[in-house]
């Protein structure tokens, strides 16, 4: 089956973890005295871009700043939705630097970038499914800026509630395996959502691949992928199974570092969407 899957080339923005360090506690998974190998961090990570690369997509970079060690989750920085960037506006004082830098790297390129007015955490909390927005809430992103980003894109957004602080930001918990229009299918881990929202996932996903906490607590719902390939942590042997049974391929990239922040690959990764 996985010969039927077809791959879409995809663009990422991301950034090196030159500076990463644990050096504040905003979620769960973050301790200040934990030790961060920071050459390991480059060595994991450099290991995601090669695997980006290897499977043909392109992979833009913006250099990192001193003093901010989280910016090397780009995804947080914006989501972009047809060429148009709506930016963020941090909910921890500490990372509300790294939206002028990300916004800067837009400008630059030649995109207009709209910072929100509420909190909104870029692609942790906003997920393109090629129809619409999911959109998180609960910990982070508002539902303030789930209207904001609808009046913004003009595409419908869902608010989708968020009830477990381990699944802090919407990536965490649910990711898209394919946003064509005849195969829109996402993973998603159904304890971590309201349910309300778990029931709106399901009618809206009847196929959906469903997460066990044991996947989502490794990160394997924090993974990119481009209609065939899955890039995955390998921590989450039980669901790259199961994705592989539904004709997708796992492509393991290990993380693990990173982890230590809360993030793993789709953290680190920010799609343009042209």
């Amino acid at each position: 089956m996985s010969d039927s899957r077809v791959p879409r080339r995809r663009r990422f923005l991301v950034c090196e973890p030159r500076h990463f360090a644990v050096q504040y506690a905003i979620n769960p998974w973050m301790h200040p005295d934990t030790h961060v190998d920071v050459d390991l961090a480059q060595e994991q990570w450099q290991a995601l871009i090669g695997a980006y690369r290897s499977h043909g997509h392109a992979v833009d970079a913006l250099d990192p700043v001193p003093g901010l060690p989280d910016m090397v989750f780009a995804a947080n920085s914006a989501v972009v939705v047809g060429g148009r960037v709506f930016g963020s506006l941090f909910h921890a004082p500490e990372r509300r630097p790294e939206s002028t830098h990300y916004d800067l790297w837009f400008k630059t390129a030649g995109y207009e970038v709209h910072r929100p007015a509420s909190v909104c955490e870029g692609e942790g909390d906003l997920v393109w499914t090629g129809r619409y927005v999911l959109a998180g809430t609960g910990f982070r992103t508002t539902r303030e800026a789930h209207r904001e980003v609808q009046e913004f894109f003009g595409h419908p957004v869902i608010s989708l509630t968020l009830v477990d602080p381990h699944f802090y930001h919407l990536d965490t918990a649910l990711f898209v395996l394919d946003d064509s229009e005849g195969e829109n299918n996402i993973v998603y881990y159904p304890e971590a959502f309201s349910p309300g929202s778990r029931e709106v996932l399901a009618r809206l996903y009847p196929r959906a691949v469903l997460a066990t906490r044991n996947d989502a607590m490794a990160f394997g719902l924090n993974s990119v992928s481009d209609g065939r390939h899955v890039f995955i942590a390998p921590q989450a042997e039980a669901l790259a199974a199961r994705l592989d049974d539904h004709g997708y391929v796992p492509v393991p990239v290990d993380l693990s570092e990173f982890h230590k922040a809360g993030g793993g690959i789709k953290c680190c990764t920010q799609e343009i969407r042209s």
